[in-house]
């Protein structure tokens, strides 16, 4: 029997796009199912009932929450294309960077427009960022993952993408190519990959309040 794959998501989620992206590496067909945040469906509730948030992937039943840990399941269930590294310890190094950027990279930058561009706020979400440059640096490849996309940039797409949104919706302007010029040129690469291209949103969309309102819903708080 073929695999039955669906996805509950919502329109614009970075988060979600994770998830499509590593779909799209293994060429897996599956069912997008659009969530409406404010009112949320009782299939969404029933499946991830702790975090009640998506990216939720359905696979022959059973539901995977969390979108590095779905993103993992992936690489482990189907062939193809690798997302992590198969040497044991690459693959913790690949981790440990995927959760960096969760745990800090994202949430520092989140909070700056939440902050409505506060210095110090601004400060500290560069440094993170300044750790990333440093490992393209360090790494001297076109990608985290090499000549290849990985979880890590996987991760990471929020950086590439829909930052620049965020900032050209709010006029708070702080990553350029002078300060982070690795991570200016690994965006350009990244966002031009085919797997990528294919489920990225259109750039106007979404509008500034609905990706607050993502990551308020992903995050918790402002």
């Amino acid at each position: 029997m073929a695999d039955k794959v669906k996805l509950y998501a919502a329109g614009g989620s970075p988060f979600v796009c994770r998830v499509q992206i590593a779909l799209n590496m293994k060429e897996i067909k599956y069912e997008k199912l659009e969530e409406d945040l404010h009112n949320k469906s009782a299939d969404l509730l029933n499946y991830n009932p702790i975090h009640k948030k998506v990216p939720v992937l359905v696979h022959n039943g059973n539901p995977i929450s969390e979108s590095l840990v779905i993103i993992e399941y992936i690489d482990d269930v189907w062939k193809g294309v690798p997302i992590l590294p198969q040497d044991p310890y690459e693959k913790a190094v690949a981790r440990f960077w995927g959760k960096f950027i969760d745990d800090k990279c994202i949430i520092a930058l989140f909070k700056v427009f939440g902050s409505h561009g506060d210095e110090q706020v601004i400060a500290e979400a560069c440094e993170q960022l300044q750790i990333l440059e440093n490992e393209l640096k360090v790494k001297g490849t076109k990608f985290f993952g090499g000549d290849n996309i990985n979880l890590v940039d996987i991760a990471a797409g929020f950086i590439a993408y829909w930052l620049g949104m965020l900032e050209e919706a709010t006029e708070i302007k702080f990553v350029t190519k002078d300060k982070f010029p690795k991570i200016t040129e690994w965006a350009d690469n990244f966002v031009n990959c085919r797997v990528v291209k294919e489920v990225l949103p259109p750039r106007e969309y979404p509008p500034k309040e609905y990706l607050l309102a993502l990551f308020k819903e992903q995050f918790g708080k402002e």
